[in-house]
């Protein structure tokens, strides 16, 4: 699985460009599994080496790739309802795409139990990211309210993965890159997720200060 990663690294590091940001950013939020740190970072990190794209361009094209993907997840339930979407994660092409039912009811519960604002929230946590648009169809959300919370979401989280881009072409080069976030991908996953909270923390704290005045 490592050297599949690097290899991933390596590939986007090289071909990467607004258009694929966008593709890739929509499978990544889609059902179908692919890790976001392998976009966003490489993106982030050519545009400071080459100069041939922009830092607000790719956290825009990785946002409108993942409002993509998520506009697929939510259509999808959206239409075919809980068996369908629930028989599709115990099909063995389900768990190919590393689903199953216990991820979705999962993914489920948090939205009944946080609403609305977890389509914001759950676009920063693993396991919860990529499927918290399948409920959200279910519940046949305000698709308004859920464009707007899935944007948000996806932006802050692509934000903090071009930040580390950004940061990792100061400080190392390309080979030492791809060898080091391969390696330790799960930990600037936990790391972009405590970023991740402490900005809803901050957020939150501002919006109870507003209503106190």
């Amino acid at each position: 699985m490592e050297q599949f990663i690097i290899e991933l690294f390596r590939g986007a590091l090289e071909n990467l460009n607004y258009g694929w940001v966008i593709l890739l950013m929509a499978i990544e939020s889609s059902f179908i599994p692919f890790p976001s740190e392998v976009v966003m970072i490489p993106a982030a990190y050519m545009a400071c080496a080459d100069g041939e794209m922009s830092i607000p361009i790719i956290i825009l094209c990785g946002t409108a790739g993942a409002l993509i993907g998520a506009f697929i997840n939510y259509g999808l339930s959206y239409w075919l309802g809980r068996p369908i979407v629930y028989r599709f994660a115990n099909s063995r092409f389900g768990h190919m795409c590393l689903i199953d039912q216990k991820k979705v009811e999962k993914a489920e519960q948090y939205f009944d139990s946080h609403g609305a604002i977890s389509t914001l929230i759950g676009r920063m946590i693993p396991a919860i990211r990529q499927l918290i648009s399948i409920p959200a169809g279910l519940a046949k959300m305000n698709l308004g309210s859920f464009t707007l919370y899935t944007c948000l979401g996806a932006a802050i989280w692509n934000a903090i993965l071009v930040g580390i881009g950004v940061a990792c072409h100061k400080a190392v080069d390309k080979e030492t890159l791809i060898q080091t976030i391969s390696h330790y991908s799960h930990i600037i996953g936990y790391a972009a997720i405590a970023i991740c909270l402490l900005i809803i923390v901050y957020l939150i704290w501002q919006g109870v200060k507003k209503e106190r005045k």
